[in-house]
């Protein structure tokens, strides 16, 4: 059966996809040695927490003008410059010796990884609304797959005993050469989505700032930065801090540590792959519910079952109850009217956000009497309850 598409758009597509995978693939390669960056840079897991907080601050600043740059350079040209920069900042991550080398590290991952997140999920949306049928939880599918494919090789690797430096200046130089080869094939023309019909402000500045602020209070924007903020606590928590539970809390290897990471990822990666063919048959709104009741669970039990095997189980049922979250969340803003990459803009802005605070108050509290999974609990477990509320409202919003 046709899906639809011209040459053009299934060469964008394959494109798009293996962007998808470069990314998953790029932070899972050094996020599942965060604790080995930790005693590198020698740092506790406090200041480590700020450390990730700072690097996440200039996230929240690309959040604030990738609007602009998608609509002044395109978004080919920017997933092309940006991606170059994105692969290039993990050697940084990778010769951090002292703090300050490695928040410059963090810093331009997270700033470049808006720009391009943003670019290629606007083509992913794009794409997919022209195929006969939806295709943004398969490539989210496709980031997963990648967390795990760079995740296990992370693990391995530590294993072995491969140094970070090493092990993250291979991966650049490969991650490269596939973002170079990607750019021949994206979309050269974007989409633009009509803005619906609005009285002009009245004359003056005050005006101005007054209606643009309304449509944040009262908008979809605002609740796209909520949602998006909800869900990356519980989504980048699980995954980020996975390491250090099995760690610090059950003494384990790196090689072990490593794969809890990987098990949160690979629900994840199943979830997605699997999310378009649920929604169809049962619903947006029912495989919504079941996702965030697995996501709840799974959370408790990867943070308060005192068995590191029992806890593996717990993250992968988490990742696999929030891998339909985001595909649903990026398409929706995507086609969210008015300048390209508001509306991504805007869930980024929260999603950037909650990382600057995330690290922080997880970091803060696993330096405390709290155990890695009881920090971990206090922020993820608020967040889904959080998220299920305000994802409701969401929805109606979009609908209205």
């Amino acid at each position: 059966m046709s899906d639809g598409l011209s040459p053009t758009d299934r060469r964008a597509l394959t494109a798009v996809a293996v962007q998808f995978f470069v990314n998953g693939m790029l932070f899972a390669s050094f996020v599942p040695r965060l604790p080995e960056i930790r005693d590198t840079v020698d740092v506790d897991n406090e200041i480590l927490g700020r450390l990730l907080a700072v690097g996440a601050l200039s996230g929240v600043l690309g959040s604030l003008v990738v609007g602009r740059l998608v609509e002044r350079f395109g978004t080919r040209k920017l997933l092309i410059t940006a991606g170059i920069l994105l692969c290039s900042s993990l050697s940084i991550i990778g010769v951090a010796t002292i703090p300050a080398v490695l928040v410059i590290g963090l810093a331009a991952m997270s700033v470049f990884d808006v720009l391009v997140d943003t670019a290629m999920n606007l083509q992913g949306s794009w794409i997919s609304g022209r195929r006969n049928a939806p295709v943004m939880n398969r490539l989210h599918g496709l980031w997963s797959l990648g967390t795990v494919v760079g995740g296990v090789g992370a693990a391995q690797l530590a294993g072995l005993g491969v140094s970070l430096r090493v092990h993250l200046f291979a991966v650049t130089l490969i991650l490269l050469v596939v973002v170079i080869f990607v750019g021949t094939n994206l979309l050269r023309t974007d989409e633009h989505v009509e803005s619906p019909s609005v009285a002009p402000p009245s004359s003056g500045t005050p005006g101005v700032r007054t209606s643009f602020a309304r449509r944040w209070l009262s908008g979809p924007l605002l609740l796209f930065a909520v949602v998006g903020a909800c869900s990356i606590a519980m989504e980048l928590t699980s995954s980020d801090w996975a390491a250090f539970r099995l760690s610090d809390d059950f003494g384990a290897s790196a090689a072990v540590a490593g794969l809890g990471y990987v098990a949160f990822t690979s629900g994840m990666t199943a979830g997605r792959f699997g999310g378009d063919s649920m929604i169809v048959r049962f619903g947006p709104q029912r495989v919504a519910d079941w996702g965030i009741a697995i996501t709840v669970v799974g959370l408790a039990v990867a943070a308060f079952v005192p068995n590191q095997w029992v806890v593996l189980v717990g993250y992968l049922a988490a990742g696999l109850g929030v891998a339909t979250q985001f595909p649903k969340l990026y398409d929706d803003a995507a086609k969210h009217p008015g300048r390209p990459g508001a509306g991504l803009g805007a869930l980024t802005g929260g999603s950037r956000v909650a990382l600057l605070f995330t690290p922080l108050v997880v970091g803060t509290l696993a330096n405390s009497r709290l155990s890695v999974g009881a920090a971990t609990a206090a922020l993820t477990l608020p967040a889904a309850l959080l998220f299920f509320v305000i994802s409701r409202r969401t929805a109606r919003a979009l609908q209205g």
